[in-house]
């Protein structure tokens, strides 16, 4: 997208493409009344927020007259990029000038802990028309992600704008990290009976040691919308019980007849799930937000203050790879303690194929393998046998297939065994030197913004097809 197009060009695109002029005009004048201050004036919130809304959706609707995406000329897509950049400008303007106002009023002043994914649903109530509501997603979700314009990059406008402010990032990440209503109903349970079944993960304690087991079977344990809230439930319910001092995520068998009764550590993103409009932007946030930060940080225990410590409560975790541990999976590696991997498995990061940012990982993994090693996975696609040198700075052990359950039961008995006292305390130093918190708050910033853009770009489509042959695959019945 290019923003530093004059209104007149923008006028241009918009008349090329067929809209009426009166109503494009009458719009793009609108822009203009649309004086948004520098600085935050809770007193004009709520006009604003009209102003900016009614403006949106007109240019929406502008959109709307135009073909599918997919299926636009060249002259309608211009068209369609100036509708896009020119909403979602305005925006991401005005979070940025209410952030603080906007914050405050979804979070009754920071007295609630409001999750990520409820705080824009509830901007959307509140102000119709600056976010999309539950219902449009649902609408949007049923195109393919071809035809998609971008109707959720205004999600990724107001998540980056309101992590840009330090109170509003502090709070948000302190509620992401708080365990979900689910695990506390399900706590009771699982301390009863020891087991709880979930509908994308297993949970299991045996002894000191809670077990996850990701499960997607048709899809090699991939990622998408339906497994990171069960996950997180299921990580929850460790960190919880009383009687577990750590963690271990596994795979669980899958159905791929190449795989056919092998456990997969997990896949990576689920991108048929992607190609078909069937993945939410909103997995990604809350999935770095909330599951995958857990594991590096624990349930938060009170208010973070910069001040102060962190205060959470954290338990080890080791990972078990198996055959392979592509994109979201390798980024889980990056959070771990400790790594068990099987012979001749790989972990790598196809971000380049995929056209998305993996996650964290450009912040965590230089730490591992230095950056230029780092930037090859990223960009260049490299892949890393479990034996090769740079993995070696990632996985602790390397053992046969037919061995893998003894080299688990050795190395929790290990962990577990040397009472672990001091196993929260160590994590919080470790990280305190590697990626405190203002890190994590400005890295979320970014990336909050730029997912949107690249979930939404033609590009990711265009990669799918090209390295993935995306057209001949098919989702799982």
């Amino acid at each position: 997208m290019n923003a530093t197009l004059s209104l007149e060009e923008h006028a241009r695109r918009l008349g090329a493409a067929g809209l009426d002029r009166r109503e494009f005009d009458d719009w793009l004048n609108g822009r203009a009344r649309a004086n948004l201050p520098d600085a935050a004036d809770r007193g004009r919130l709520d006009a604003d927020a009209k102003l900016v809304s009614d403006w949106i959706r007109r240019g929406w609707s502008l959109l709307d007259r135009l073909a599918p995406r997919s299926k636009r000329n060249e002259r309608e897509k211009a068209a369609g990029q100036t509708l896009v950049i020119l909403t979602t400008d305005l925006c991401r303007a005005f979070a940025r000038a209410h952030r603080e106002a906007i914050y405050a009023r979804l979070t009754d002043n920071y007295a609630r802990h409001v999750r990520v994914d409820d705080l824009v649903f509830k901007a959307a109530e509140l102000w119709p028309g600056l976010v999309p509501t539950r219902a449009e997603l649902r609408r949007e979700m049923e195109r393919v992600q071809a035809d998609k314009d971008g109707l959720e990059i205004f999600q990724g406008c107001l998540i980056s704008e309101l992590m840009t402010a330090q109170k509003c990032g502090l709070h948000l990440m302190n509620s992401m990290l708080r365990p979900t209503e689910e695990a506390l109903q399900r706590l009771d349970e699982f301390k009863r009976k020891g087991t709880v079944e979930l509908e994308c993960a297993r949970v299991e304690a045996r002894g000191e040691t809670g077990y996850l087991y990701l499960k997607q079977p048709k899809y090699l344990n991939a990622e998408d919308g339906e497994t990171v809230g069960p996950q997180e439930v299921a990580v929850d319910l460790i960190l919880l019980h009383p009687d577990l001092k750590m963690g271990v995520m596994r795979g669980d068998f899958v159905e791929h007849p190449r795989y056919q009764g092998r456990r997969i550590f997990n896949a990576g993103l689920n991108l048929t799930k992607v190609y078909y409009g069937k993945l939410p932007y909103l997995f990604y946030i809350v999935r770095d937000m909330g599951l995958v930060n857990k594991l590096y940080r624990g349930l938060a225990l009170e208010e973070f203050d910069l001040e102060r410590p962190e205060n959470t409560l954290e338990k080890p975790w080791m990972a078990v790879v198996e055959a392979f541990a592509i994109g979201g999976g390798c980024q889980l590696l990056l959070v771990m303690d400790y790594v068990i991997a099987e012979a001749g498995s790989y972990f790598s990061l196809p971000a380049r194929k995929e056209g998305i940012i993996p996650g964290c990982a450009n912040m965590r993994l230089p730490r591992f393998i230095g950056e230029r090693q780092a930037r090859a996975a990223i960009m260049f696609d490299k892949q890393f046998p479990v034996d090769s040198p740079e993995a070696s700075l990632m996985i602790n052990e390397v053992v046969p297939r037919a061995a893998m359950d003894d080299a688990v039961a050795r190395a929790v008995a290990n962990a577990v065994g040397s009472g672990m006292v001091s196993a929260g305390a160590n994590r919080k130093a470790l990280r305190l030197q590697s990626e405190p918190l203002e890190t994590f708050r400005n890295y979320m910033a970014l990336y909050a913004y730029e997912q949107a853009l690249c979930h939404l770009s033609d590009q990711l489509v265009a990669n799918l097809e090209r390295h993935w042959n995306a057209k001949q695959r098919r989702l799982a019945g």
